[in-house]
């Protein structure tokens, strides 16, 4: 039967949504965003309404610990790619029966931060260094001082100036350095540039050009002088906002996607992105007063300003939107990577105990367990450091669940003590801000812990003592969002960023928001305060073991 026989005279929903998204593939009235985040690799597609997703894929990575510096293999970034591209066409072809080949814009993003450099052939200089690693802690304090702003352990000019101070041989032979979705882009259409947001975790930018901030720029050159061999503005990607055209699929960069040869090439691309960038339009947090939470392998907030801090806080980062405008950052390396190592362990105990559960339903149970625990956690105290945490002060991590003799220890305070630990690192930096005067309209959260509804959000919001709002859009997180950066190229010339994202995107959106409670409030505060004063315990540990 072909794709216009009917055997009614009436159409379903179902079937007109089909037929358009079918007729989207085909006409290339879509955008393709592919984000590369700490253990998985997403694509998502959207069709002329950016709110419909019409295909996904996926490809898990880790990262890996070799000689002392957190790294992917640049292998496995071109083979998750193409898996996570083809697991997308088989999605839109068992969905909608056509096989994309053609898209009317392309979008990637990935965690941002991190080193990669290259020599002047394009040949990888040492391996990728993400930004996990906490070795650059000479480098970023004497950039601190010199530039005067708070330079993060993990930004680019970080590791690029640790490379320099320890004197390492590739320095000599830098032509290029960019961050993973930087990297990919460029070898998708020869273009080396960035978008504003993931350049602002590479080098300070000025929000009112746009760019770079060219003081920064010249004491960074005068203090590097004669260790580097060009100037940082050389080294550096071309910083683009976003609406701004970045270049188009080489068919080099389509063979490397879509090693079938089916995809075609000439697909412009948006600006590459970070993944703090595509978490603030996936949550439509672009505003002032606006701001997001991303919870994954990491834990980040990120809240758009009204005017510039006071001071300078090693807590907080200054970066921007994909627009340009000043956000302050509190990251925090560690985020829900031990919640869900214990519950692999009560998976594991269900399957032993002959009552296989999914993992999706143990998440399920444990988060709905954790509301019958007390307030504070019942004394329970629960660190979640796999890695350094700088706003912590520590420079490696223990993951550690402490308790007193006399604390309640119950299956319901421990989980509620853990999604606590999640949010402990955070809650310290967002003190910070709270005491610069910042204040917030509403705070927007995304990534799988949010997805038993009610629970995390409750103890976030209790946390952070404001509205939290979860929403369905956000739900793809960081890869949709990307596409739709990509999908904002065709509307950049008559809607800003904001205007796009309000207008067409999210007016119907629907939010679920959860007030403080000021039980949890009360609550998570004893437990912050007894976090603190754990942080001794932590140290010890980094120390004895």
């Amino acid at each position: 039967m072909s794709d216009t026989t009917s055997t009614s005279d009436t159409t379903s929903p179902s079937d007109t949504t089909s037929t358009a998204a079918r007729d989207d593939i085909r006409a290339g009235r879509t955008s393709l965003g592919i984000e590369l985040g700490s253990t998985r690799i997403k694509a998502c597609l959207i069709g002329a309404d950016a709110t419909e997703v019409l295909a996904t894929g996926s490809f898990a990575w880790e990262n890996r610990l070799e000689d002392g510096l957190w790294t992917y293999a640049i292998d496995e970034v071109w083979a998750g790619l193409q898996a996570a591209y083809a697991e997308l066409v088989a999605d839109a072809d068992n969905r909608h029966g056509v096989r994309p080949e053609t898209f009317g814009a392309i979008g990637i993003s990935a965690m941002m931060h991190g080193y990669l450099a290259f020599d002047a052939q394009g040949e990888l200089l040492t391996p990728f260094r993400t930004w996990r690693n906490t070795n650059t802690g000479v480098a970023a304090a004497e950039l601190t001082d010199l530039l005067g702003v708070n330079i993060p352990l993990r930004w680019s000019i970080a590791h690029l100036h640790q490379a320099v101070v320890d004197g390492e041989a590739h320095v000599p032979q830098l032509d290029f350095v960019t961050t993973l979705a930087g990297y990919v882009h460029a070898k998708l259409t020869g273009e080396r540039v960035l978008g504003v947001g993931d350049a602002s975790g590479m080098f300070p930018i000025d929000s009112a050009t746009g760019d770079y901030d060219e003081r920064m720029l010249r004491a960074y050159d005068t203090l590097a002088a004669e260790r580097l061999p060009a100037t940082a503005r050389e080294l550096l990607p071309t910083v683009l906002s976003a609406g701004a055209a970045a270049g188009a699929l080489t068919a080099e960069g389509a063979a490397l996607l879509d090693p079938t040869g089916a995809l075609q090439a000439g697909i412009p691309l948006c600006p590459p992105e970070g993944d703090a960038g595509t978490g603030m339009v996936a949550t439509n947090s672009v505003s002032p007063r606006t701001g997001n939470v991303s919870a994954g392998t990491s834990i980040f907030a990120m809240v758009v300003l009204e005017r510039p801090l006071a001071e300078v806080h090693h807590e907080l980062d200054l970066v921007t939107t994909p627009a340009g405008d000043a956000v302050a950052m509190v990251h925090c390396n560690n985020g829900a990577s031990e919640l869900a190592a214990w519950a692999g362990l009560f998976t594991r105990f269900s399957a032993a105990a002959g009552q296989p559960l999914s993992d999706d339903a143990v998440f399920d149970t444990l988060f709905r367990e954790a509301l019958d625990g007390e307030a504070d956690a019942g004394g329970l105290l629960a660190y979640n450091h796999l890695a350094g945490e700088p706003i912590a002060g520590l420079t490696a991590g223990r993951p550690l669940f402490v308790r007193t003799p006399d604390s309640a220890f119950t299956l319901a305070n421990f989980m509620r003590s853990q999604l606590y630990g999640v949010f402990g690192t955070l809650a310290l930096g967002m003190q910070v801000l709270a005491a610069e005067g910042v204040e917030l309209d509403r705070m927007f959260a995304h990534g799988g812990m949010f997805r038993t509804a009610g629970v995390a959000q409750r103890f976030l919001a209790g946390a952070l003592g404001a509205p939290v709002a979860v929403g369905e859009l956000a739900s793809e997180g960081g890869a949709w969002g990307i596409a739709v950066l990509a999908s904002y190229l065709a509307h950049a010339d008559t809607q800003t960023l904001g205007e796009y994202l309000d207008r067409e995107v999210f007016a119907s959106a629907s939010l679920a928001v959860a007030d403080p409670d000021p039980v949890d409030v009360a609550g998570f505060t004893a437990y912050l305060d007894r976090y603190r004063a754990g942080l001794a315990i932590e140290a010890a540990a980094t120390t004895a073991l």
